[in-house]
């Protein structure tokens, strides 16, 4: 300290007449130093530094040792780390032109503590800006930047706290059944998510404890510490059955209360723990076990969270055991009011599905129905009443029960639609219904389909492509009798060995936000990539699309699949059906017949085949109302040939024609007639079908034979008195190629 500085101390003015006594005679200095407050001067052109003698003792410095000339050695005093630091702030100030820098920063003492210093200070400077002097205080901040260390904490730890409750609270607001809330516990987070290491939750059922969660222990830790009677002393157990917490901050301290578990502290791997009873409304749901591989002292704010965590977990639970007791009524009624099971089908493989709504006592009225009738055939029903309470589950029943008695009663699609509406209007109710009904011969493979504003089906064909076919549709049941427009046109469609039809209802394929057609076309896309099989199909659509749109809405799907004919290793044989809206289909069929001719090794045969699959079924889609099945066989005997059969739903048959130089048509039976060996015209009960057969002709022997015995599969085809290539009659007047 400079001598001027200690008579300028002393010649300060004197203090006032109320000044309180104490303070009388202490100088300014003095009142510095009583706070570990002290000055320096630095001046940066002689590189000296003078320090009073409060500021040396802040920086732990024996003032009769100190050497002003050598101001290296106050800062020699810190670690390297610290020094860095504050000569990088000091540089900074300097170089940047500030006028004044202001730095915190560990002084380590002789007593082996560190101290925290603060120093401000101001940068004096010439005129062109260069600093030449810097004066400042340095004062021991250690009891400030304690504090405020403490603040700091004190907000790090309710920050952490607030985190912990509002993820939890978060998570536990998603969570609408038990699982979901078990889910959350032990899924991804879970645990941090509570800030724990680890979780387990016990719920009581029947008197007795089941866990349902356990997270972030080993579980031979719990061997005979799971679920069981509420009469072991256990400290999950204690806690429900006493309704109070339990905090362990050691496990010696958990051995010493429940000796029971000795052998299993080692297992469980904590250092801390929190048993928690989960109580909502007076009533006891379970117990939460919170694990820490810290050690914890369970401090107040610490066992307000824990209790807070608890509260939030007992009321997810009440409402997540309240969801599904609703949904397990809700579907138990749905299930009561369909078929108890659905029987097996000739000729084909059926499945069945429906899945519940998500959404708590919110019973749908979705429904599926499989009817058998007359002659072989199947009446197919998906249908779906308006709402989503008991009343539309209600309706659906009885809907369900009079469609069945109409069907059976064997009347047409278009029939038992009407009547259906026209009985869902007589129950004196607002609601209505949609509904598609389809009748289908597996023998044949003949469906008539009829729809009440609902969506038509979807068909896969053998070689996996997918269709929707355009059926006419009428008004929803109820709606139509109420306009008096009962009119429900049929669709007639043919289902070929191999083909498998899809109906549905709304909830597979509306997406919530989405276009309808999306979920169309996710729906086209899933049938098309999914198994053959009617089973696994069925699986595969409910677990694509119902859980992928998020089971808001209930859906009931039906899936037939009419058996494959592939014939035999010797005699291959394959269907196609050619619908007459379908641009691409014909197309197909010459590039199918092309590719079953190379897989069975005819090739040879190829090009012949594919140009009269192109003249038949341009026959048909050119002067029919409707499409065409093509069949395509290998005849093994006596000789290995092809049979080409093209069958539509025309009563007319074809005739042979002269046509002039200019004409665009008449040339098809002509064609049939070169390239063919033999061909013929067969009627099929609502329809015909025009066969040829392609290959090598039969050998001499067979030749010898005067009257052949028809096709292979014996349907009678017409053979000529002449024994030429028989060629089928067509009556006078009939359209043809």
């Amino acid at each position: 300290m400079t001598d001027h500085r200690k008579s300028a101390d002393h010649a300060s003015a004197p203090p006032r007449p109320d000044a309180p006594a104490l303070g009388r005679g202490i100088g300014t200095v003095q009142r510095l130093a009583m706070n570990r407050t002290g000055s320096f001067d630095w001046d940066l052109e002689t590189r000296r530094v003078n320090v009073d003698a409060a500021g040396l003792i802040v920086f732990g410095v024996d003032p009769d040792t100190f050497d002003a000339s050598r101001p290296g050695t106050l800062i020699e005093l810190l670690e390297p780390a610290e020094r860095e630091r504050l000569n990088l702030s000091i540089d900074e100030a300097v170089t940047s032109g500030a006028h004044s820098y202001s730095v915190h920063f560990r002084v380590p003492m002789p007593n082996g503590a560190f101290q925290w210093t603060h120093v401000q200070a101001r940068i004096l400077r010439h005129p062109d800006g260069r600093a030449h002097r810097i004066v400042g205080v340095v004062r021991d901040a250690t009891a400030e930047v304690t504090h405020s260390d403490f603040v700091l904490e004190l907000e790090k730890r309710r920050q952490r706290q607030t985190s912990i409750v509002e993820r939890t609270t978060s998570a536990m607001s998603r969570a609408a059944s038990v699982d979901d809330v078990t889910a959350a516990l032990t899924g991804p987070g879970g645990t941090a998510r509570l800030g724990a290491d680890g979780v387990t939750l016990g719920l009581v059922e029947n008197a007795s404890l089941n866990v349902v969660a356990v997270s972030g222990q080993t579980l031979e830790a719990f061997e005979g510490l799971g679920s069981g009677d509420l009469g072991r002393k256990l400290p999950l157990v204690d806690t429900i059955l006493s309704g109070r917490p339990r905090f362990i901050t050691s496990p010696d301290d958990l051995v010493r209360r429940y000796p029971a578990l000795k052998s299993h502290v080692e297992l469980l791997g904590f250092s801390a723990a929190a048993y928690l009873p989960l109580v909502a409304q007076a009533r006891s749901l379970g117990g939460l076990a919170m694990f820490y591989g810290r050690r914890m002292s369970f401090t107040a704010d610490e066992r307000i969270l824990c209790l807070g965590l608890a509260a939030i977990l007992a009321q997810s639970l009440q409402r997540a055991i309240l969801f599904d007791e609703e949904r397990e009524f809700a579907t138990g009624l749905q299930a009561a009011m369909l078929p108890r099971r659905i029987q097996g089908v000739e000729g084909g493989e059926i499945a069945v599905r429906y899945h519940a709504a998500r959404t708590g006592r919110q019973v749908g009225g979705d429904w599926y129905d499989m009817i058998a009738l007359p002659n072989g055939r199947y009446g197919l029903v998906v249908g779906d009443v308006q709402g989503h309470d008991t009343h539309a589950a209600a309706i659906m029943g009885q809907l369900r029960i009079a469609l069945r008695a109409y069907a059976a009663e064997g009347h047409p699609p278009a029939t038992v639609l009407a009547r259906a509406s026209r009985f869902l209007s007589e129950l004196d109710t607002d609601r209505f219904a949609t509904c598609t009904y389809a009748q289908v011969d597996l023998g044949s493979g003949a469906l008539r389909v009829a729809r009440a504003g609902h969506f038509g089906p979807l068909i896969r064909h053998a070689d996996g492509r997918v269709r929707s076919p355009q059926v006419r549709g009428g008004l929803p049941l109820g709606v139509s009798t109420y306009f008096e427009y009962e009119e429900f046109p049929e669709t007639r469609l043919d289902l070929v060995p191999g083909e498998t039809l899809v109906l549905f209802s709304d909830g597979l394929v509306e997406e919530p936000g989405a276009d309808i057609d999306t979920g169309l076309a996710a729906l086209a896309q899933e049938v098309r990539t999914g198994p053959a099989g009617a089973e696994a199909l069925a699986d595969h659509l409910s677990e694509r699309l119902w859980e992928r749109w998020g089971s808001g809405d209930d859906v009931a799907l039906l899936v037939l699949r009419r058996s494959p004919d592939v014939g035999s290793s010797l005699a291959p044989r394959l269907h196609q059906y050619i619908h007459q809206a379908d641009p691409e289909g014909l197309s197909d069929a010459r590039s199918i017949v092309r590719q079953a001719l190379a897989d069975w090794g005819m090739e040879d045969f190829a090009d012949d085949a594919e140009l009269v699959t192109g003249e038949l079924l341009v026959n048909v889609l050119l002067h029919t109302e409707g499409g065409a099945v093509l069949t395509v066989e290998v005849l093994p005997d006596p000789v290995r040939r092809i049979r080409l059969s093209v069958q539509d739903r025309s009563s007319v048959w074809p005739r042979r024609r002269s046509p002039g130089e200019t004409s665009t048509s008449g040339r098809g039976l002509l064609l049939l007639d070169a390239v063919a060996l033999r061909w013929g015209i067969e009627p099929r009960g609502e329809g015909k079908a025009v066969w040829c057969e392609m290959g090598p002709p039969d050998p001499p022997a067979a030749r010898e034979v005067p009257d052949s015995p028809g096709p292979p599969d014996g349907r009678g085809a017409q053979e000529p008195p002449d024994g030429q290539k028989p060629v089928g009659h067509a009556p006078s007047g009939s359209a043809g190629t």
